[in-house]
């Protein structure tokens, strides 16, 4: 999978996408992780990304053709002044105006929430392009012309777009074959099958006086599913009954199918 991002602060990509699975699923090739500063595309000899908004009021809003400029660039594999600054295409490229676009995720409170279920969709992409916008907003034009998609990651405000694009790039690449070394890890977690995660415990078996429930060192392999998925429904339901009002969750019983040990 490739993944592009576009941000006016490229460098604070630096420690997130060059550490542990990333970095090494990076490293090997499994992901192809790019970086791109929007300012790279601008015009002027400022480099400026924002302006005024029409019509008034606080702060500035980020430039459509700046957006414009640098999406056109990426999707092409342009370098930045074939578009910005107006030289041809080198021969034989194929240009991507507005429709046939790679799938490219505009991060904004008022977008579709991210979900387990939305990352394994875009998980299944080739490629995905992230914008990270800044200031007071950004253009509307940008959410026309640019954006396939808008991605909230909650109900919250943030400085701007780059923390929300770290998220989505790990909720989605952990779900892409070869990143993790346990190909069975994202399916056992939370959300997977609509329910939250069971408890989990390792060594040592006592701790200040708190144990390890002795189903787990009893050797009974169906006990032990039986009772995850026991404690994943009662943590559903004491934390987060959305999820099981809303059928997302399966139904009780564990994941042969039969009911709860009684």
């Amino acid at each position: 999978m490739r993944i592009d991002v576009l941000t006016i602060f490229p460098d604070w990509f630096q420690g997130p996408l060059t550490t542990s699975l990333l970095g090494k699923a990076h490293a090997a090739g499994t992901l192809d992780l790019r970086v791109h500063d929007l300012r790279s595309f601008t015009t002027d000899r400022h480099r400026t990304v924002d302006d005024a908004p029409y019509g008034g009021g606080a702060g500035m809003v980020m430039r459509p053709d700046v957006w414009v400029n640098a999406a056109e660039s990426v999707w092409n594999d342009l370098p930045p002044e074939a578009t910005a600054g107006g030289t041809d295409a080198p021969a034989g490229a194929t240009h991507v105006a507005g429709g046939a676009r790679p799938r490219t995720l505009l991060l904004t409170p008022r977008g579709r929430p991210l979900t387990q279920a939305y990352a394994r969709d875009l998980a299944g992409e080739p490629r995905l392009v992230l914008c990270c916008g800044r200031y007071e907003g950004i253009d509307e034009r940008v959410h026309d012309l640019v954006a396939t998609d808008e991605v909230s990651i909650g109900d919250y405000v943030l400085f701007g777009g780059e923390v929300a694009a770290a998220v989505v790039i790990e909720a989605v690449t952990r779900l892409v074959p070869g990143v993790m070394g346990n190909a069975a890890s994202p399916e056992d977690e939370s959300f997977s099958s609509g329910l939250l995660e069971y408890p989990h415990y390792t060594r040592p078996p006592v701790l200040r006086g708190h144990g390890v429930p002795p189903v787990l060192t009893s050797g009974d392999h169906g006990a032990v599913e039986r009772w995850r998925h026991e404690q994943a429904l009662a943590l559903t339901r004491e934390r987060r009954p959305d999820l099981l009002e809303d059928g997302r969750a399966e139904p009780a019983g564990d994941p042969g199918g039969r009911p709860p040990a009684g």
